[in-house]
């Protein structure tokens, strides 16, 4: 999939470059591709380690904004944020409990903890009671894509608002692939079922309370 060409698209990327088909070389030129059009403020299409997701900068709100517009989603439904490391929780939220981390550690599926006291984000991207969606990433793609990024990214499901959540990349709607700035081409051809992270929040007693398993 080609990066889309829009006269008021923020990303322009150039089409002659040639990716090879050596693994390596097409990771590394998506990475690239990625950071340019985020820096531009751009939405990009991209794999995460659980289902496809659309992604932004998430101090960026004006580049929130393109996402609640592609997806047709009301604005009091937050996104949630990826991080690459365990330690950036600190720059993005005013009271983390350090047992989180204790559970999370121990945790192999891909989880999202809601915290409270979101910092550091765009204003559009906190749900009303100051609360944000948080989940440490272990993939390959997304982490080298965060780690140099040095910001969090958006990530939500590759559909629109109220449609089922693509479960790979030949699921996702074409209105999706047209509208967003960049399309990763990473792990487009792996047909293998993902599925949703969990979600959990913790009570005032430090317990984990599951929201999505």
């Amino acid at each position: 999939m080609e990066t889309n060409s829009h006269e008021s698209s923020s990303c322009i990327l150039n089409h002659s470059v040639f990716l090879p088909e050596n693994y390596l070389l097409e990771f590394e030129e998506d990475i690239l591709s990625c950071l340019d059009c985020l820096r531009r403020g751009g939405t990009i299409l991209y794999p995460t380690d659980t289902i496809w997701g659309i992604g932004c900068d998430a101090t960026d709100p004006l580049a929130v904004k393109k996402i609640f517009e592609l997806k047709k989603r009301l604005p009091s439904k937050s996104l949630i944020v990826l991080l690459a490391d365990p330690r950036e929780i600190n720059r993005y939220v005013s009271r983390p409990q350090p047992y989180i981390a204790d559970y999370l550690e121990k945790t192999e599926r891909p989880t999202t903890v809601i915290y409270e006291g979101a910092i550091g984000l765009a204003e559009n991207l906190i749900a009303e009671d100051g609360t944000i969606g948080i989940r440490i990433v272990r993939e390959d793609f997304c982490r080298h894509l965060i780690k140099r990024f040095r910001k969090p990214l958006v990530s939500t499901s590759a559909n629109i608002s109220g449609g089922p959540a693509p479960q790979n990349f030949s699921g996702i709607p074409e209105e999706i692939k047209r509208g967003v700035d960049y399309v990763v081409k990473y792990r487009q051809a792996d047909s293998r079922p993902a599925q949703a992270s969990s979600l959990i929040r913790f009570n005032k007693n430090g317990e984990p309370e599951i929201l999505r398993s």
